[in-house]
């Protein structure tokens, strides 16, 4: 038996329209996680976990393309879950048909980062979760973040970060970006990671209470 956490990175064209607007455009969410779903036939369920102003999301998905039918279910002021059903075939059905092959089982919850990547762990037997990581079109970048024993879910805050999240921290604090008093702005950062101040200054703060919540948060 084998215990793999990985992290996709499709591009642009794998990612349904609600995907997009629920990783990229939301800013108002600061955490975003598939908690269940049932992709056998379309329509597709989907069971979220999405912290943040939550209240913003209704208006959104009211007009979202893709969407079919949704509910939010408030946890307290900042957290709720989402039903979601979305209509039709999207390109990126084919990722997650991909890890519902053999004996593999994807151990929730999924974690939606803000670059549209999402982290995951996996769990069977070796040859099946091999076959299902070669089986992801090459064109998706697949990053292993773990193998083998320990916990199945992410226990090192750097996991629950995504790959962009996670270059601009090790950027920032390379240059000095955390040094007391600090040596170099945003703008420094956002130049070494070849992006805009606005960017960088997301990526950092987002990464920075994804951080905190889970060192501190309930």
């Amino acid at each position: 038996m084998k215990r793999v956490r990985i992290t996709l990175s499709p591009p642009e064209a794998y990612l349904p329209p609600v995907y997009r607007l629920l990783t990229r455009e939301t800013t108002y969410l600061s955490d975003v996680a598939i908690v269940n779903w049932n992709v056998t036939e379309p329509p597709v369920g989907f069971l979220l976990l999405v912290r943040g102003d939550y209240h913003r999301l209704g208006d959104a998905l009211e007009t979202a393309e893709n969407v079919r039918d949704f509910e939010l279910f408030p946890n307290g002021d900042e957290e709720a879950y989402c039903f979601l059903a979305a209509a039709g075939v999207t390109a990126g059905r084919v990722l997650f048909e991909n890890f519902t092959r053999e004996d593999v089982l994807t151990v929730p919850p999924i974690e939606c980062h803000d670059d549209g990547s999402s982290t995951f762990t996996l769990v069977g037997t070796d040859s099946a979760i091999q076959a299902a990581v070669e089986g992801v079109p090459n064109d998706v970048p697949v990053t292993v973040d773990a193998v083998g024993s320990g916990p199945v879910a992410a226990g090192d805050p750097r996991r629950s970060l995504s790959p962009r999240q996670r270059e601009a921290v090790q950027t920032a604090l390379r240059l000095g970006y955390y040094d007391v008093p600090r040596a170099v702005t945003t703008a420094d950062v956002a130049e070494e990671l070849g992006c805009s101040t606005a960017t960088a200054s997301e990526h950092l703060r987002r990464a920075e209470l994804r951080i905190v919540s889970s060192l501190f948060g309930e």
